[in-house]
């Protein structure tokens, strides 16, 4: 038998605030075509006054954890992945194991920026088969919002706040690729493109919070190119191709972005799940989000074969395989 970490729930959140394209018309140089032509993006949410990344992930992990049929006391650890945490400390992750009323396991924040929900997909895939942990719930939340520089029309635009959750539990598996659960997982960072996406503030080199800048045709190419890579790596550690695939479910951050990568992946759109229209980039939240509206959408159906992939500041990228 071997053990595999399978999905048993998927929830998301978003702020009630919905910003369409329209609006930045009114205080930058922009237009609603403008923006859909470079990215894809016609709306996205923002989280309201007072409102943190921890009430958007812990709304996620109810809805995720309703799906599941679970109870809080029933997770055992819970993983969040952020760029936008409430306070320098504590977690984001263990604000939400007290908003959903339980005291049991532990509760630790993942940071690698967009690329965050692969990589503590990868985390909690470690916990459940190192034997840690039989139910992780599994976070991407962010507000990209409080770090935007309202007057660059080149990345302020492109954001958006949300979170989305998985319940991933132990299960046995036979061992092969038609077993439920993740399958792969290839994961890669190079702090030499530090300079291509980042925010300019931080707790030990400046005392603001800092906003995020980005060289927008330098992160493109890179991620045409690593997201195609590390997407091809996992499949083959899982012995897969492009053709086994039933949904490529990407980080949602620019639909030019998205097609080409399928492209090269030589997979068709049909096969790809696309939100960014209606979120915006979410950052770490974007693949839980997208997975979630895709099930709800009856896109995603157990038994499918399911390839997340992200990149993000770092830089960092990664890829997960799973069987949902």
């Amino acid at each position: 038998m071997t053990l595999r970490a399978v999905v048993r729930g998927v929830g998301h959140y978003l702020p009630d605030r919905v910003v369409p394209n329209s609006e930045f018309e009114k205080t930058i140089d922009t237009t609603d075509e403008w923006i859909r032509s470079r990215s894809g993006i016609e709306r996205r949410h923002f989280a309201a006054d007072g409102q943190a990344t921890s009430d958007l992930a812990i709304r996620a992990a109810q809805a995720a954890l309703a799906d599941a049929g679970m109870t809080a006391d029933s997770i055992d650890a819970i993983v969040v992945a952020t760029s936008t945490p409430d306070y320098t400390f504590p977690s984001v992750a263990t604000m939400v194991q007290a908003g959903l009323g339980t005291t049991r396991g532990f509760a630790y924040d993942v940071q690698a920026v967009c690329a965050g929900f692969v990589f503590a997909l990868a985390n909690a895939n470690g916990l459940i088969l190192s034997g840690q942990a039989q139910r992780v719930l599994v976070i991407g939340a962010e507000t990209f919002s409080r770090i935007m520089d309202w007057t660059d029309r080149s990345t302020c635009v492109l954001f958006g706040d949300g979170a989305g959750a998985l319940v991933l539990e132990a299960e046995g598996g036979a061992g092969t690729s038609a077993d439920r659960g993740i399958l792969s997982v290839d994961l890669h960072s190079d702090g030499r493109y530090r300079d291509l996406l980042y925010v300019d503030g931080g707790v030990s080199s400046n005392r603001q919070t800092g906003h995020l800048r980005m060289q927008g045709n330098a992160v493109f190419k890179h991620a045409v190119q690593k997201l195609a890579e590390t997407a091809h790596t996992a499949l083959d550690k899982a012995g897969l191709g492009a053709d086994d695939v039933t949904w490529i479910v990407p980080h949602q951050a620019n639909l030019r972005i998205i097609t080409a990568t399928a492209e090269r992946m030589q997979v068709p759109m049909e096969r790809v799940v696309v939100t960014v229209q209606d979120h915006g980039n979410t950052s770490a939240a974007s693949i839980p989000l997208a997975l979630s509206v895709g099930k709800a959408r009856g896109q995603i159906k157990q038994g499918d074969l399911v390839v997340t992939e992200a990149i993000g500041g770092g830089l960092a990228w990664g890829a997960v395989v799973l069987r949902w």
